[in-house]
């Protein structure tokens, strides 16, 4: 049976509501992030380099996280027919392959007049230590919208079958 997205209305949001996705990043997370958005700083993507650097091996980029950030907003709170606004997010530790991320927002304040919920934004690592904060604008949908959730397409990077598992 497929999943269900189902969004919360702007009239269903209370402030404090929370939703969150917990992800274990990979290095196929990271070579894919660099492939799709053209980032290649040898921070994310040449060994030597890295194990070099203050952070000792690669690490994730820092949208890469607050793109998980989106995906909480864009599938569970407020969810299907969000509009996103604006993101703000500070980087307070990097994330390296293998940790395993827990993203979590939350309503901190609703604007009547045009819909909009501003989101505190957290992603904390295995560790329980805050990795990204932040806070995200959204317009919420207005009315209810429930859709099947559509299969994230498998990609491969060389010869490395890769498939995102939400």
């Amino acid at each position: 049976m497929s999943e269900i997205l189902e969004n919360r209305t702007y009239d269903e949001i209370a402030i404090g509501e929370t939703a969150s996705l917990s992800r274990t990043v990979g290095e196929a997370d990271i070579q894919l992030f660099a492939a799709l958005s053209g980032d290649v700083n040898p921070a994310h993507v040449d060994h030597e380099y890295a194990a070099s650097s203050m952070f000792g091996g690669i690490i994730a980029h820092g949208a890469f996280s607050g793109a998980l950030i989106s995906t909480v907003l864009g599938d569970l709170l407020p969810g299907p027919g969000t509009i996103y606004l604006g993101q703000t997010l500070r980087f307070l530790r990097p994330v390296k392959p293998g940790d395993h991320l827990t993203v979590t927002v939350t309503a901190r304040e609703k604007f009547d007049d045009k819909k909009r919920v501003i989101f505190d934004c957290l992603c904390v690592n295995q560790e329980g230590k805050s990795v990204v904060k932040g806070e995200a604008e959204v317009i919420a949908p207005s009315e209810k919208i429930s859709r099947p959730k559509i299969p994230v397409p498998a990609v491969s990077l060389g010869n490395a079958p890769f498939a995102i598992h939400a």
